[in-house]
C-alpha cells in the first residue's frame, strides 16, 4: 500500500489572502497607538508582548485556507491472488449446531461463521469458496478472490438445514461427506495447492476414515483442517428459552474427528485453537505465484480535523480579550466604589408634645 498528501481543491488556499484584512487592521491600530504613546511621553510596550498576539491572529486565516485547500491522504493498494493454490469452508449446518450454553449464547453455527472468516483473512490471497455440510456437501460459493462475497455468502446464504438432510435421522450430519471436495470437481483442475477448512461440531453418524482419506487424496490431493466447534455443556433451545429433550451432546464427537484427520493426514483444533488453525493453513498451502486481481485507491480528507486546528489561535485571541476586558471592568467598579460621592441624607423626626420646635439630628 502506497499513501501520499493531496490537496483536492488548490485554489481555496486564496482564502489565506484573508490574513491581509487582519494584519492591515492591526497595523492601523498600532499606527494610531504609537500616536497617542507620544503625545503622552508613554513608553512603549515590549514586542515580545505583542508577538503572541500577532502569530494568533495571522494563524487563524492561514490555517483556514490550508483547509480550503482539502488536504487528504490518498492510499492505493493493489490487490494480487494466488494461482496455485484454493481453499474451500466446510460449513455443518445440521440442526445441532444450533447448541449454545444458554439461549442468549451464541450458538456453534454463529461461533463457526466467526472463525472461518478468520481463518479465510489469514489466507487472504487464496481463493476460498464455502460448502454447507449434512448427510452431504452442497457448494454455496466456489473459490473467489473477493473477501466481500465471501463474507456477505457466509453472513447471508449458510443457515441451519438450508438445504436440509435428505434423511430424517435424529442424527444428519455425516462427516464421510467431506470426501467429496476431493473427487467430484470441486477445485478448478488446474489447482495443484487445495485446502479444506471443515468446521463442526463432530456430531456424526459413522465415519469411515480410510475412505474419506482416499477420496480427499484423488488428484493433487487436499489438505485437511478440522475446527471442532462444540462443548459438552451446551443445549438446543426451543424460542422460549427451554433446552429441547430430543437433543444430548455426543461425547465422541472428538474421537471422530481426530481418527478422520488422522487418516488424511490432516490437524484438528479446538475453538480455543483458531490461531493454530490459521498458521496450518498457511502452512499448508505455503507460497506460491500470483497475479494482480485489481488496485484499489482510498481517499481520506483531513480539512475538518485542519479546520478545527484554527479554535486554538482564535481561542487564544478570545482569551486575552476577555481577560483584558474583565480586568478593566474590575477596575471600573473599584474607582467607581473608591470615587463615588458620598450623599448625606438629613432626618426629620415628627415634635413631641409640648416641644418648643423640630430637633435634627
Amino acid at each position: 500500500m502506497v499513501g501520499s498528501l493531496v490537496f483536492l481543491t488548490p485554489l481555496g488556499a486564496l482564502a489565506a489572502l484573508a490574513l491581509l484584512l487582519p494584519l492591515a487592521g492591526l497595523a492601523l491600530a498600532a499606527r494610531r497607538e504609537a500616536a497617542a504613546r507620544r503625545l503622552l511621553r508613554l513608553p512603549a510596550p515590549p514586542p515580545a508582548r505583542r508577538l503572541p498576539r500577532l502569530l494568533a491572529l495571522a494563524a487563524v486565516p492561514v490555517v483556514l485556507g490550508v483547509a480550503a485547500t482539502q488536504p487528504a491522504l490518498r492510499s492505493r493498494t493493489t490487490t494480487r491472488v494466488r494461482t496455485d493454490a484454493q481453499a474451500f469452508f466446510v460449513i455443518d449446518i445440521s440442526r445441532s449446531m444450533m447448541a449454545s450454553r444458554s439461549p442468549s449464547a451464541p450458538t456453534r453455527l454463529a461461533r463457526a461463521k466467526a472463525e472461518a472468516l478468520r481463518i479465510r483473512n489469514a489466507i487472504a490471497q487464496v481463493p476460498s469458496g464455502i460448502a454447507t455440510l449434512t448427510d452431504r456437501a452442497l457448494p454455496s460459493l466456489f473459490p473467489n478472490p473477493d473477501s466481500s462475497v465471501f463474507a456477505n455468502t457466509l453472513r447471508n446464504a449458510v443457515l441451519i438445514e438450508n438445504p436440509g438432510p435428505t434423511t430424517s435421522n435424529v442424527l444428519a450430519t455425516s462427516l464421510d461427506a467431506i470426501g467429496a471436495l476431493g473427487n467430484q470437481n470441486y477445485f478448478a483442475p488446474a489447482i495443484r495447492r487445495r485446502l479444506v477448512v471443515v468446521l463442526t461440531d463432530g456430531e456424526s453418524t459413522a465415519v469411515h476414515p480410510r475412505a474419506d482419506a482416499q477420496a480427499l487424496a484423488a488428484g493433487p490431493g487436499v489438505k485437511l483442517i478440522l475446527v471442532h466447534v462444540w462443548s459438552p455443556d451446551e443445549r438446543v433451545y426451543d424460542p422460549s428459552g427451554k433446552p429441547e429433550e430430543g437433543y444430548h451432546p455426543h461425547l465422541d464427537s472428538t474421537a471422530l474427528l481426530s481418527e478422520l484427520a488422522q487418516a488424511a493426514g490432516g490437524h484438528v483444533f479446538g475453538e480455543n485453537a483458531v490461531g493454530s488453525a490459521e498458521r496450518a493453513a498457511r502452512a499448508a498451502l505455503g507460497n506460491g505465484p500470483t497475479r494482480v486481481l485489481g488496485r484499489s485507491e482510498r481517499t481520506q480528507t483531513l480539512a475538518p480535523y485542519v479546520a478545527l486546528a484554527a479554535l486554538l489561535p482564535l481561542l487564544l485571541l478570545l482569551r486575552g480579550t476577555v481577560r483584558r476586558g474583565l480586568a478593566r471592568e474590575l477596575r471600573d467598579l473599584v474607582a467607581e466604589r473608591l470615587w463615588a460621592p458620598v450623599t448625606v441624607t438629613r432626618w426629620r423626626f415628627p415634635v413631641q408634645a409640648g416641644a418648643r420646635g423640630t430637633r435634627a439630628p
